[in-house]
């Protein structure tokens, strides 16, 4: 089993990675640009941390499924990543529009963006890791 929480770690880390670049540097990149006081200037953001971050969460996020949940199967996999993306996507999202003065859009995609990461993780999941 744990060369399979390995296996599913390492691919939700690469893909959520891949779909954080075009949310954030395709998608929304001149909606962060229109709002410069809000952010790190680019030469300042850690890239070290936000890789580090979305390692631990894809680790965290397996290992609740792996241990936690039961049946293991696709249509739980997926329902599971759902829900996750759901709950995370309105606190990230929707608690940061809250209390800092990012565009609704940005609110918005954040969201969106986090429920597709976390239901195609779920996907994955269903993929590698079976009772």
């Amino acid at each position: 089993m744990l060369k399979k929480v390995g296996l599913a770690s390492l691919a939700i880390f690469i893909t959520w990675s891949v779909l954080d670049f075009v949310i954030h540097e395709l998608m929304l990149k001149s909606s962060y640009l229109s709002q410069p006081q809000l952010w790190r200037p680019e030469a300042e953001i850690k890239m070290w941390l936000i890789s580090l971050v979305v390692f631990v969460s894809a680790v965290c996020f397996v290992y609740v499924y792996v241990q936690f949940i039961s049946p293991k199967s696709m249509n739980v996999a997926v329902k599971y990543g759902l829900i996750f993306g759901i709950g995370a996507g309105m606190s990230f999202a929707y608690g940061t529009y809250a209390v800092q003065p990012v565009h609704y859009g940005i609110a918005l995609t954040w969201f969106l963006g986090t429920v597709i990461q976390a239901t195609i993780a779920g996907v994955l999941l269903g993929l590698l890791v079976k009772d």
